[in-house]
């Protein structure tokens, strides 16, 4: 089958249009690889205030409805993700090569084109000879009720594609999951493992596209769970950016000051560990979206056909 997507030299690229079907031994890593994330999720919750939450992990398969969706999401995105790849991938070669390590709060080499940005990363110090630039990232999206409306669900699909696409093209090993909760009284917290830097799988592209709204949200423990993998890697740089369109609620009494109080702490715990948090808001919440994260990891999404270009650009500045 001819692909939409196209090669660097504009020719078409071709993929399988019945792939084969998963070996029994490939499943039996699967089923492995599942239960390892499920036993990691539940150890890290029971360190929390969610100890006792019934969470499942799931690892969704793709099917050819998946695919389809994928190439007519991607057809516009690719251009766009490409040529930011394009622009990034020689100042990564420049800086693992350099003497200097750019974007930094302070040091002893003042750069001026740094000051547009207003992050307050305008200086340059001396890097180690071992030291080289080292970034993982982690998505994570709301899979609330809400997310169904206003075209929300496909803004974080497109998004997710192009980070995901990014990250493939620039080789930084990326963590998305989607959450929801309150499933049934058995799964009251459910996760969505759709691409996991510990199992790299090309198909994990078409898993992006079994991302829907389904009930409520319990945005805590789903930062809690993404915050501690990344906080386990040992990378230098390691970013986890939000895309949620509303505050969080789940049963029993998981909303208000209680839920707030528990994910600006969980903020707190994982950013003393090396973790930087972004969230990206794209609902009618914003003002309290921005009031849990603090301005200065707040995005405020008003254009959601801006948020794909805008979450690669973010991410490319932390290279």
């Amino acid at each position: 089958m001819e692909s939409s997507d196209r090669g660097e030299d504009g020719s078409p690229k071709y993929h399988q249009a019945n792939p084969e079907a998963m070996d029994e031994e490939a499943k039996q890593r699967e089923r492995e690889f599942r239960k390892q994330l499920n036993r990691s999720a539940r150890e890290t919750a029971s360190h929390s205030i969610h100890n006792g939450v019934k969470l499942i992990v799931h690892r969704p398969e793709s099917d050819s409805v998946h695919q389809m969706e994928y190439e007519k999401l991607s057809r516009s995105l690719m251009p766009i993700v490409r040529e930011i790849a394009r622009k990034t991938l020689p100042l990564l070669e420049h800086e693992v090569s350099s003497d200097y390590a750019k974007h930094q709060y302070y040091g002893t080499k003042f750069q001026a084109d740094s000051m547009a940005y207003r992050d307050f990363r305008t200086f340059a110090k001396k890097r180690p000879p071992s030291d080289s630039p080292s970034l993982v990232v982690g998505l994570r999206v709301d899979e609330s009720a809400s997310m169904a409306a206003f075209g929300r669900l496909e803004a974080a699909k497109r998004a997710v594609i192009a980070v995901y696409e990014f990250c493939q093209m620039c080789d930084i090993p990326v963590l998305i999951y989607g959450d929801t909760a309150d499933v049934s009284r058995l799964e009251q917290m459910s996760l969505f493992a759709y691409a996991d830097f510990d199992k790299v799988d090309p198909t994990d592209r078409y898993r992006l596209m079994g991302i829907r709204a389904r009930s409520n949200n319990r945005d805590g423990m789903a930062l809690r769970l993404m915050a501690d993998r990344l906080a386990a890697a040992a990378h230098k740089t390691k970013l986890l950016i939000s895309i949620s369109d509303g505050q969080p609620k789940a049963m029993e009494d998981y909303t208000g000051g209680y839920a707030m109080t528990d994910m600006q702490q969980t903020i707190a715990e994982y950013e003393r560990k090396g973790v930087t948090f972004l969230a990206a808001a794209i609902g009618q919440d914003k003002n309290v979206i921005s009031q849990i994260y603090g301005n200065e990891r707040y995005l405020d999404i008003t254009n959601l056909q801006e948020l794909p270009a805008k979450l690669v650009r973010i991410i490319a500045r932390y290279l």
